[in-house]
């Protein structure tokens, strides 16, 4: 059963248990499709609104992106906690002799490369979508201005969280070239969206 199948409650709990996957990853994920959800929603009750005719083009890229980016977050939710899993698999390996040592090390750097990607892509993917969201503000539902401000929090919220899990799965990664590069590309991005975040923020508690 994927996890974006559980009832919410059951998720919960089962984040709250002590098995070690879904964890933050997951979470950061989450928080990203909540943010989605929520750019889909403020366009949602934008469009079709006569006060806001003007700016019916941009509600409709919010709300397709929204959706967009919502599936894209969900498919992430479940795919952390499967890259994890491959994380723990492959330290399990036997390591009796030199060839089963060599073989569990690649199986190791293989694994935590795909779960370092992960968290990256959603990274990328909260970026995508607080752009468009940045570019709603002041156009869309003034009603709904605190539900695009919690989407900005939440995409936020969910870069901060990957870029941790990006770092963690660095830190075992031999691969120094790839260890870089993700070091570079994320801490770039996540200063972007937490300047881009601020800057919505500040717009929106101006607003209220």
């Amino acid at each position: 059963m994927k996890l974006v199948e559980y009832k919410v409650a059951e998720f919960m709990q089962l984040l709250a248990s002590d098995a070690p996957a879904p964890g933050g990853g997951s979470a950061a994920a989450l928080a990203g499709a909540t943010g989605a959800s929520l750019a889909a929603m403020v366009a949602a009750l934008t469009l079709g609104k006569e006060k806001y005719r003007e700016h019916e083009a941009q509600a409709v890229a919010l709300q397709n992106k929204g959706r967009e980016l919502q599936a894209r977050f969900l498919e992430l939710i479940d795919a952390d906690t499967a890259e994890f899993n491959d994380v723990s698999a492959a330290y399990k390996l036997p390591k009796q002799t030199p060839e089963e040592k060599a073989k569990r090390q690649e199986a190791i750097e293989e694994a935590l490369k795909n779960a370092t990607q992960t968290p990256f892509a959603m990274m990328e993917t909260a970026w995508e979508c607080l752009q468009v969201v940045a570019t709603a503000v002041g156009k869309t539902n003034a009603s709904a201005a605190s539900d695009l401000g919690v989407a900005a929090y939440s995409l936020r919220a969910a870069t901060e969280g990957a870029w941790l899990n990006v770092l963690i799965n660095l830190g075992g990664i031999k691969d120094e070239t790839f260890v870089v590069q993700y070091k570079e590309a994320g801490g770039k991005l996540l200063a972007e969206v937490d300047k881009l975040a601020a800057t919505v923020s500040q717009q929106i508690l101006a607003s209220l």
